[in-house]
């Protein structure tokens, strides 16, 4: 599956997870969803993977973890805020820099429309 197919697939089941629980939750509750929501669909996924950070040859345990990586390709951080901010997708940005991925989505739940909270990023 292309980049493009595996962020089509994960937006339409983020958008699934907002349509049946709505803004308001923790971030942890998106995320179960969102990984139910894909496990449903057939889709390959790590939960909270381990990010080292590499260093001047010296390698860096700074327990950064990425949300979620889905077809080994996509990298997904989920948020429940009022606003994404600057910072956020940084993160995201840095994360695709550090694992050596080119695309990212930023999802935000606590949106009335979830089109609105999700951010894609190429790097």
């Amino acid at each position: 599956m292309q980049a493009n197919e595996i962020t089509e697939q994960i937006i339409g089941a983020a958008i699934e997870v907002h349509r049946v629980l709505g803004p308001g939750l923790l971030e942890s509750a998106y995320e179960e969803c969102l990984c139910h929501e894909l496990r449903l669909r057939g889709m390959s996924f790590e939960r909270q993977r381990h990010l080292p950070v590499e260093y001047k040859g010296m390698t860096l345990d700074c327990s950064y973890r990425i949300d979620l990586l889905v077809g080994n390709t996509i990298v997904v951080e989920i948020k429940a805020v009022s606003d994404i901010e600057p910072i956020h997708e940084a993160q995201l940005l840095t994360y695709l820099r550090l694992g050596g991925w080119k695309t990212g989505l930023l999802i935000n739940f606590n949106v009335p429309v979830l089109k609105n909270g999700i951010r894609r990023r190429v790097l």
